[in-house]
């Protein structure tokens, strides 16, 4: 093959800076896009946060000082005009100049007071006990032998946070010696156990069991002795706790030959105990989500705002900007003008991603009109093409915006993609929405008889009946996702 040049002409696609930031603070959720904010505003001296007290400020100092700032107005307006009038900016930036240089997006920024943002963040900072702290703290206080001592810290490690012991005692003992030296004595299995079960009297009660029978044995044996069914329900947990688990009611009633009414009593003994004792020590912590938007009815009509407690209204330091006219070496010119430049690409992208969450919030809203007003069930198959279409962009620009942004409405707050629902077919010809379905089959197994629970075969039957021809497997799927027990388990006695 003889080796040759080729000049021509191709068209690509390049990604430019600008457009590479938009898709990225796109694809931010709440918190992330203020933590981007905050980051950009220590990196780059040209923005600053407009607080609402600088307005009236400003208004008070006009009178002396209103020359002085026409002047550096006038100034800064020369200075874009130079910056678009030389080659140093990019050509694919025309409309540099016409951008804001303030950018509120329909949001406010008040500062929070100096005590109630102290107590934020001594909120924020204030960390809970864990559970292997709590037990150390106990056993310290026990009057432990070096070694049992040794042996309670090996067993308080490997304590999990619901409180069991899941690693076997064989290991944990060979573990011990061989950390001992080799003058002591070799630890024995016995006394481990026997330290085990010194710390399974510890607060929480049940701590340390290795499994669910061990756990709520513990906790019945401190239970006074006259408490009433206390003796069946001891039978009840260290003989047949796996068939009450599967909901086997009658194979109890024949092996325990206890009547219905007494069963009934030991299971409510049995749902007093805790079988998880370390979860309440160290609870976890509550995560809030902040919307994005707001859906409110006004005069009869659905409107969709921005959350206006999102972000800080940020804008262009003006007196930094006037700077660059004034500047004399050709470095402190280019650098003043690069962040002049990114200041300004970056209120645009903000401005960008909240025009675009409007519109697919708007759309949102007019599609799944009937979700609002009925609920669930009246929700309507809605997939990421219908949005693109309407708004007139690209799918995966619709997959960025759903992605971790969520709705205020008047029935709560939920996930843009929640929303989103494949259809399935109606008797009628129509199509219903797999979430009014999912609604539906929640609805009709909390209206079931609990003696005997609907199958997903009857449910199936039953969405026929109401011109929703669904299969058996997709109920389900749909059940398993909603993390509803099969109908066995669903059984109770009353």
């Amino acid at each position: 093959m003889k080796q040759s040049l080729y000049l021509g002409h191709e068209q690509g696609l390049h990604m430019t800076p600008q457009l590479q930031q938009a898709i990225k603070l796109l694809q931010l959720s709440t918190i992330e896009l203020q933590l981007e904010i905050q980051n950009v505003l220590e990196s780059n001296f040209m923005l600053e946060v407009e607080e609402e007290n600088n307005t009236a400020k400003e208004t008070d100092s006009q009178k002396p000082e209103e020359t002085n700032k026409d002047n550096v107005d006038n100034q800064s307006n020369t200075d874009t005009a130079e910056l678009t009038s030389k080659n140093e900016m990019p050509d694919e930036l025309p409309t540099d100049s016409n951008w804001d240089d303030v950018y509120d997006g329909s949001t406010s920024y008040s500062q929070p007071s100096s005590d109630s943002f102290q107590d934020q963040w001594e909120s924020a900072d204030s960390l809970t006990e864990t559970l292997q702290e709590h037990l150390t703290w106990q056993m310290q206080l026990t009057p432990f032998s070096d070694t049992d001592r040794a042996i309670a810290v090996a067993l308080i490690d490997a304590i999990d946070d619901d409180g069991y012991l899941h690693t076997p005692l064989d290991d944990i003992h060979q573990g011990l010696n061989q950390r001992m030296d080799a003058e002591d004595e070799p630890v024995e299995f016995d006394e481990v156990e026997a330290v085990l079960r010194r710390i399974q009297q510890f607060d929480p009660l049940g701590v340390g069991a290795r499994t669910l029978s061990e756990c709520l044995l513990v906790q019945l044996q401190h239970l006074p002795p006259d408490t009433a069914f206390l003796k069946p329900t001891i039978i009840l947990v260290q003989q047949h706790l796996d068939t009450l688990g599967s909901h086997n009611f009658n194979k109890i009633i024949r092996q325990m030959r206890i009547s219905q009414e007494d069963l009934t009593k030991v299971i409510e003994l049995v749902q007093s105990l805790n079988p998880r004792p370390g979860a309440d020590v160290a609870p976890t912590k509550t995560e809030y989500v902040v919307p994005d938007v707001m859906v409110k009815k006004i005069k009869g009509i659905w409107t969709v705002e921005l959350n206006p407690d999102t972000m800080p209204r940020i804008r262009i330091n003006q007196q930094y900007a006037g700077l660059i006219r004034r500047t004399d070496t050709s470095d402190d010119t280019n650098s003043l003008r690069n962040h002049l430049q990114e200041a300004r690409w970056f209120l645009k992208s903000l401005q960008s991603r909240n025009e675009t969450l409007l519109k697919v919030g708007r759309c949102i809203v007019e599609r799944q009109r009937g979700f609002l007003e009925y609920g669930d069930e009246a929700m309507r198959p809605l997939v990421l093409r219908d949005v693109a279409e309407a708004v007139e962009m690209h799918e995966s620009t619709i997959s960025r915006v759903t992605t971790q942004k969520y709705m205020h409405t008047p029935n709560g707050i939920f996930e843009f993609k929640y929303f989103f629902s494949s259809h399935v077919s109606t008797t009628e010809g129509g199509v219903c929405s797999a979430t009014a379905i999912r609604a539906i089959i929640k609805k009709l197994i909390g209206a079931e008889s609990p003696k005997k629970p609907l199958s997903d075969s009857k449910i199936a039957d039953l969405l026929l009946k109401q011109g929703i021809k669904v299969a058996r497997r997709t109920i389900t799927k749909y059940r398993e996702a909603m993390l509803i027990p099969s109908s066995n388990e669903r059984k109770r006695l009353v």
